[in-house]
């Protein structure tokens, strides 16, 4: 249910218009709550974001330019995920722990990847760690769906935008943008075809067939624990690929 903020904010504000787009597009923020919040941790609730993403919708509703030349999905998206992005980063959804569980992964990642020449294996990677396999599994389970890019890969003291507000806003063209996405694009696809079949099948999965993680489990004939495993540990050998972006 919305809260009393997103209620009276909504009857406060409505006009015929703007309460047919909000009913309209009210599905679209429970899909893009549900979609975002399968790549985050468990202590993140999903209605958080939908209440969230329902205050994006309103404010979208009331300030959307018909004549923008922009269609009014698109823009309700951008404000959507945009409100979404604030409240996760309000609440520092990411525990310190789990930060620091994820940096150890990737740096080990990295370290075995240079030493055997190729991606290790998740027995490997928890025999480097000096865990036992289901406890790297499981540490992998709690790190799920950690992110490409993290808002402190960016953190600094001025006033520059983060990575998350550019995960909702639009730009202008920028053409050294553009280059610096189509190579981060490049690289990224580069890294996908380089993941075991395994990981790049959920991958393609749930970011392709834009299926949840019990559906991938029931192609897989895996627990959706277990695609979680697989998701957590594919993103954690992009991040290794991608340093050149989420180290800058």
């Amino acid at each position: 249910m919305p809260t009393p903020r997103a209620l009276g904010l909504y009857r406060q504000n409505a006009t015929d218009p703007v309460e047919e787009r909000v009913n309209a597009f009210a599905p679209l923020v429970k899909k893009l709550a549900y979609h975002l919040v399968a790549r985050l941790p468990a202590s993140v609730e999903v209605d958080d974001l939908i209440q969230a993403g329902l205050i994006g919708l309103m404010d979208a509703a009331r300030n959307f330019d018909s004549n923008a030349g922009v269609q009014f999905e698109t823009y309700a998206t951008q404000r959507i995920r945009g409100a979404m992005i604030d409240e996760l980063r309000e609440a520092d959804w990411l525990p310190r722990h789990l930060r620091r569980s994820t940096r150890e992964i990737e740096n080990m990642l990295s370290k075995l990847e240079h030493k055997l020449g190729r991606q290790p294996s998740e027995g490997e990677m928890a025999d480097a760690m000096s865990l036992p396999l289901p406890e790297y599994q499981s540490l992998l389970a709690d790190c799920r769906g950690h992110q490409l890019i993290y808002y402190d890969d960016h953190e600094s003291d001025d006033d520059e935008r983060s990575p998350l507000d550019s995960m909702a806003a639009d730009h202008l063209a920028d053409p050294y943008r553009e280059l610096d996405e189509r190579n981060f694009r490049k690289v990224l696809i580069e890294g996908i075809e380089q993941l075991p079949e395994r990981e790049k099948l959920a991958m393609a999965l749930y970011y392709e067939q834009n299926l949840n993680l019990k559906e991938i489990g029931a192609v897989m004939n895996v627990s959706e624990s277990r695609v979680c495993q697989l998701h957590s540990q594919a993103v954690a050998r992009l991040r290794v690929k991608l340093r050149d972006w989420t180290e800058k």
